[in-house]
């Protein structure tokens, strides 16, 4: 039988080492393919699941919270929580509705009973030019609009209404608002 000469014996080592790496590189790469491929735990576990599941360590997660307000307006904010107990976070949140939720997200919506801060600060009730009672931000004749609400008969307007809404009328407080709807409200089209 013939042996290898002795300058040759680390080439089967480093040949079997070579073969190994290759074979574990291979296998984790495939691995993870598979990992991909399968559906996130998110997807697939409902809330109460995904509650009762207990990660190691804490979570990070981008909470997107929007205000909805009376007069149409609403404000986006997106903070960044990490979170060390579920139950702490939910609580966190009660006053807010679950509007959609992964894994690293979740959105919430709260219902405002009060007109928006821009409404508050530069809020006017006036008319588009087709008769439409709306609030502006800024003066009617900036153009900027809120919201709007219904159509009014100018025709039976008094001439003192109509020139408030033309110079546009100051909205500062929930109050405010609902007076001047409820003021024009007999003005409506049907």
């Amino acid at each position: 039988m013939k042996s290898f000469p002795k300058k040759t014996s680390w080439i089967f080592p480093l040949l079997v080492t070579v073969l190994g790496a290759v074979y574990v590189f291979l296998f984790h790469t495939y691995e993870d393919e598979v990992k991909a491929s399968l559906p996130s735990k998110s997807k697939t576990m409902n809330h109460a699941e995904q509650e009762a599941h207990t990660v190691s360590g804490p979570i990070t997660v981008e909470v997107y919270l929007q205000k909805n307000y009376l007069d149409g307006e609403y404000s986006k904010d997106v903070v960044y929580e990490t979170i060390w107990s579920m139950e702490d976070f939910w609580a966190n949140y009660a006053d807010w509705q679950l509007v959609n939720q992964s894994f690293n997200k979740v959105m919430f919506e709260q219902e405002i009973d009060d007109i928006s801060p821009i409404s508050k600060v530069n809020g006017y009730f006036g008319l588009t030019e087709d008769g439409i009672l709306t609030i502006f931000n800024g003066r009617p004749h900036e153009d900027q609009v809120i919201q709007s609400f219904y159509q009014i008969d100018v025709k039976k307007l008094e001439s003192s209404l109509m020139e408030e809404l033309e110079n546009g009328i100051r909205v500062l407080t929930k109050q405010n608002y609902t007076e001047i709807l409820d003021k024009y409200r007999p003005y409506e089209m049907n």
